[in-house]
C-alpha cells in the first residue's frame, strides 16, 4: 500500500471546499463496526452510521474485500458493454425488492429522478400533457431541482426558485387530501411518498403501514402509479429489507441508496407491473450507474445481509432499543418510535445543542431532525451489547438535558 501521511490541517488554513455543510469540529481516520475513532484514537459510538448508510457498520471485512478486489481488477467499462456483476446484482436486488427491472444510479436523489421521469412518461402514454405527481408534507426526496420541488421542506428550498411545478402536496397519511386532489387534478398519474418520514422526524402515518395498503388502492382506482421512496428505510433498516414489506402490497416504483452500498455511492430505481419498459434505450442513462465495482458491491452488501440475517437483527435488536428507551424514559415526556434501527425520540423542545453534547460528553455520535427529534440510525447488525453500550450513553445523556 503507499504510503500517504496527510499533513495536519491548520485552523488559519484556507478551505478551498464550497460551505454547503455546517462541518462538526472533529474528524474520524477509521471506523469498525459501531465505532469510529480520531488520529488520537478516541472511540466513538457511531448511532449514525453515515446517516443510514452503513447498515453493516464501518470497514466490514467482506465488503472490503470486494471492493479491493475488484478496484485491483477492473472498475469500470462503460454500459455500452454487458457489466455481469451488474446482471447478477440487478438479479438479487430483484430478489429481495419483489420488482422486475431495476436501473443503477449514484445517489438516492438520481433514483428519485429516474422515478420522477418515469411517472412523466407513464403520464405521456395516457394522454396527459402535464403530469402531476402527489407528494407529502415534511417529505424529503433529494436536492436536485426536481427533487428539490417534491421535497416538502421551505427551508431547504429557499433560494432555488422557480422550482417545478409538477408537485401537488398532502398532508402525510392523509388519505382524504389525496381523493380530494384526485377531484381536482385531473392530471394526477403518480405518487411519490416515504414509508416513514426519515428527514421529517421519523414520521410514521397515524394509521401505521396499513396507510400505504390506501395509497395502493387508491393508486389502483385511479391508474395512478404508486412510488416509494426507500432511500432510508430500505436495505434492512426497518427490520424488513425494504419497508413497504411490513404489508401485502407491491410498489410500481421502488427507489433506494443509502444502505445499498454500506458507503460506497451507488442506488437504484426498481419497477414492476405497469411501470415495467416505460424507460427505453436513449431514453434515460448515467455515465457511472452500475459500474463493475459497484455492481460488485451491491452484490456482496445484500449477499452479506442475507448470509448475517442482519435484517432479522434488525427488527430484534431494534425492538429492544425502542422498549428499553420507552422504559427507561418513561418519566421525561418524550415518545419514541420507529421500526428496526430507524428511531426517532420526541423531546418536548428543540434539542439540536444535543449533538454536540452527545458528542463530546458521552463519546456518542447521534443526530437531530425536525428540530427536536432525536434520530437514531445505527448499524443493523449491531450487537445487543453494543445496543445495552447505546442505552447507557443516550439515556444518560437525555436524562441530564431534560
Amino acid at each position: 500500500m503507499t504510503d500517504i501521511t496527510l499533513a495536519p490541517i491548520q485552523p488559519d488554513q484556507p478551505s478551498h471546499l464550497m460551505a454547503t455543510y455546517g462541518r462538526q469540529a472533529i474528524s474520524f481516520v477509521r471506523g469498525r463496526g459501531a465505532y469510529l475513532y480520531t488520529e488520537d484514537g478516541t472511540e466513538y459510538l457511531d448511532a449514525l452510521t453515515g446517516i443510514a448508510v452503513c447498515g453493516l457498520g464501518h470497514a466490514h471485512p467482506v465488503i472490503a474485500e470486494a471492493i479491493a478486489e475488484q478496484a485491483a481488477t477492473l472498475v469500470h467499462t462503460s454500459n455500452l458493454f454487458e457489466i455481469p456483476w451488474q446482471t447478477a446484482a440487478a438479479q438479487k436486488l430483484a430478489e429481495v425488492s419483489g420488482m422486475e427491472e431495476i436501473f443503477f444510479s449514484n445517489s438516492g436523489a438520481e433514483s428519485n429522478e429516474g422515478a420522477i421521469k418515469i411517472a412523466r412518461k407513464f403520464g405521456t402514454q395516457q394522454g396527459v400533457t402535464s403530469p402531476k405527481i402527489i407528494v407529502a408534507e415534511q417529505s424529503f426526496h433529494g436536492r436536485t431541482l426536481a427533487t428539490l420541488s417534491a421535497t416538502g421542506n421551505k427551508k431547504v428550498q429557499d433560494g432555488f426558485a422557480p422550482l417545478t411545478n409538477d408537485f401537488i402536496r398532502v398532508p402525510f397519511g392523509d388519505v382524504e387530501a389525496i381523493q380530494e386532489a384526485a377531484l381536482q387534478h385531473p392530471d394526477i398519474v403518480a405518487i411519490l411518498i416515504e414509508p416513514i418520514q426519515g428527514e421529517g422526524g421519523i414520521n410514521t402515518a397515524p394509521q401505521g403501514f396499513s396507510y400505504l395498503e390506501e395509497v395502493r388502492n387508491i393508486c389502483n382506482q385511479h391508474n395512478w402509479l404508486m412510488m416509494l421512496d426507500e432511500i432510508q428505510t430500505g436495505n434492512g433498516r426497518t427490520g424488513k429489507y425494504f419497508a413497504y414489506q411490513h404489508t401485502n402490497i407491491v410498489p410500481d416504483v421502488l427507489t433506494t441508496a443509502k444502505g445499498l452500498g454500506n458507503g460506497f455511492p451507488v442506488g437504484a430505481v426498481m419497477t414492476q407491473g405497469k411501470a415495467v419498459g416505460l424507460l427505453g434505450p436513449g431514453s434515460h442513462g448515467s455515465t457511472y450507474g452500475g459500474t463493475v465495482l459497484g455492481s460488485r458491491v451491491v452484490y456482496t452488501v445484500i449477499d452479506t445481509i442475507q448470509k448475517e440475517n442482519a435484517v432479522e437483527n434488525a427488527a430484534v435488536v431494534g425492538g429492544y432499543i425502542v422498549d428499553q428507551l420507552r422504559a427507561q424514559l418513561a418519566d421525561k415526556n418524550v415518545q419514541v418510535r420507529g421500526f428496526g434501527m430507524m428511531i426517532g425520540i420526541q423531546l418536548p423542545k428543540d434539542c439540536g445543542e444535543l449533538v454536540a453534547i452527545a458528542r463530546d460528553q458521552h463519546k456518542l455520535i447521534i443526530n437531530v431532525t425536525a428540530g427536536s427529534v432525536v434520530r437514531l440510525l445505527p448499524p443493523i447488525n449491531m450487537t445487543q451489547a453494543q445496543a445495552d453500550d447505546l442505552l447507557e450513553r443516550l439515556v444518560a445523556l437525555i436524562n441530564n438535558y431534560l
